[in-house]
């Protein structure tokens, strides 16, 4: 990992831009840290790091004043990752489907999510072994974001990742499904009803799979962006619960 640049904002927040091989990524931390912090990991929206940035960064804003450390990466083939013809042919597909007012094909959604999520988990991997070597960074790990199959393939996958809030805001394969039935850390689910790219059976099907405890689905009303504040206000409250409270920890 190295950081290829570093700028502070106000309310003590750090900014440090990192690459990984050629993955690019963010790290937010409080400037003033004197101890090994808890860690959220923030899987941005498949837009690319500059689109998303502005909000990253007041999710980040938030987290780091509650006492986390944060870290996003670019997701495969956003951004200026080099592209996909595969996913690209994928994206066309589904717009094509979407655009007619049909039902969107297994095939269709097995081709733009299941590659995606092949290559994305190992990558948070890679990123979270190199963030956990940090002096100021000590765990524990937590998960925030979507794509919502890269979330539940890596909760099931990696006992680093202690709980998780997902966005329900993508389609979802079906060997996602059973997947799903491996996940049992705490879950935090935010799910906007009204959704327009959005296939609300299939969230609350992957809900319903999820193999945890302890999970909440938290459904408002509303399109995509219409996430209101205070869902994040609770998301935050889910992170100290599952996070803060058990204390750091390292590798």
């Amino acid at each position: 990992m190295q950081f290829i640049s570093q700028q502070r904002h106000e309310d003590d927040l750090l900014e440090r831009e990192f690459v990984l091989e050629e993955i690019p990524g963010i790290l937010w931390t409080p400037g003033s840290a004197t101890q090994p912090l808890p860690l959220i990991l923030v899987s941005p929206p498949p837009l690319g790091l500059r689109k998303a940035y502005p909000r990253l960064l007041d999710r980040a804003r938030h987290s780091v004043a509650a006492g986390y450390a944060v870290a996003t990466i670019e997701l495969p083939w956003s951004g200026d990752r080099p592209r996909s013809a595969a996913a690209d042919q994928a994206l066309t597909d589904l717009r094509r489907a979407l655009a007619a007012g049909g039902p969107v094909g297994d095939d269709i959604i097995d081709r733009l999510i299941l590659p995606l999520v092949d290559r994305a988990v190992p990558e948070w991997q890679a990123t979270l072994d190199a963030l956990l070597a940090l002096p100021e960074i000590g765990g524990p790990v937590g998960y925030s974001g979507g794509v919502i199959s890269i979330g539940t393939r890596l909760a099931a996958v990696d006992p680093r990742i202690a709980a998780a809030v997902l966005f329900a805001g993508s389609f979802v394969p079906r060997a996602i499904l059973e997947e799903a039935r491996r996940v049992t850390i705490p879950l935090h689910v935010l799910l906007q009803w009204d959704d327009e790219g959005n296939d609300r059976q299939q969230a609350l099907d992957l809900f319903d799979a999820f193999g945890s405890a302890e999970k909440a689905l938290y459904a408002n009303m509303g399109g995509h962006t219409g996430v209101p504040h205070y869902a994040g206000e609770e998301a935050g409250r889910f992170f100290n619960r599952h996070l803060r409270e058990s204390g750091p920890r390292r590798r």
